[in-house]
């Protein structure tokens, strides 16, 4: 259980340094390139990827595909944190598991039980609620875009990711740090050419805090997988736990320490979102 609790909490760190990064006015870009270079130097050291595996037989149309998604999601999760706070964020980046569930359906031909499908009705009754706002002023709506993009985000990079797992030709901490190693190409394009334009300058700031960013990015990834292979015999407790308890201690972060204003509907998708995970959890074990 103490690899699901470090999870937890490296999760909630990561979007907890996204929220003060405006506050010190980091370069997001920079530090998320920074954070993909300090990602793939700890996942070179803890899992030892054998590079001469990866060959042209390899699924590079799903690691080029994650490669441009990570960076690009990652922007969208600091602007979601920035302007709606982490209580709504750390929401719409767990119940982003909906896409993969649903292209286990559409796409995979998987059955569906009743639990799953009350799970997913109230995950996106939970949705509604969460970002429902009484008096949202003129850029609301360009404000929903953010956790709009971080919820489909994540739930296309979960199906990649699921994909990369199926692939039993390669180890997935081998595709996982190839993955980290074309994020980190495609991050560091992006900061050379805003650099040349002048939209951007080197800081060492950014850099330092990159480097934090990294390190608990993939803090969450090791001990995500510690916690799975240690209850190997029960996933969907992982699962429960983990999503589950990143939507409750980010709240009370959000809500207690950094002061985000919630409604009573707010509220109300908050315990719904919680109520979703547990009922695809249970779907997990359910006889089909």
């Amino acid at each position: 259980m103490i690899y699901i609790i470090l999870s937890i909490c490296c999760s909630v760190t990561v979007a907890i340094l996204l929220k003060l990064a405006k506050r010190y006015q980091i370069s997001i870009i920079q530090a998320v390139t920074v954070n993909y270079f300090a990602a793939l130097t700890l996942c070179f050291f803890f899992f030892k990827p054998d590079i001469k595996l990866v060959t042209h037989t390899a699924p590079w149309p799903i690691y080029i595909g994650l490669a441009i998604l990570l960076p690009t999601i990652f922007l969208f999760l600091a602007a979601s944190v920035k302007n709606l706070g982490i209580v709504k964020t750390d929401i719409a980046q767990r119940l982003s598991l909906f896409i993969p569930v649903l292209a286990a359906y559409f796409v995979f031909k998987e059955d569906f039980n009743i639990l799953k499908i009350a799970g997913l009705c109230i995950g996106f009754l939970a949705i509604f609620l969460t970002f429902l706002r009484k008096s949202a002023p003129d850029d609301s709506k360009g404000n929903l875009l953010y956790p709009i993009m971080v919820f489909v985000g994540f739930g296309l990079i979960d199906v990649l990711f699921k994909q990369i797992a199926l692939y039993k030709e390669l180890p997935y901490t081998t595709s996982l740090f190839t993955v980290f190693c074309l994020a980190f190409i495609v991050s560091l394009i992006i900061v050379i050419t805003m650099i040349i334009s002048g939209k951007t300058k080197v800081q060492l700031v950014n850099v330092a805090c990159g480097i934090i960013l990294g390190f608990f990015n993939f803090g969450n990834i090791l001990f995500y997988l510690k916690a799975h292979k240690a209850l190997a015999e029960n996933p969907s407790t992982v699962f429960a736990a983990m999503n589950l308890g990143v939507i409750i201690v980010g709240s009370l972060i959000g809500i207690i320490i950094f002061k985000e204003k919630l409604t009573r509907l707010n509220y109300a998708g908050i315990i719904f979102a919680i109520a979703a995970v547990i009922f695809i959890t249970l779907s997990q074990n359910a006889v089909r």
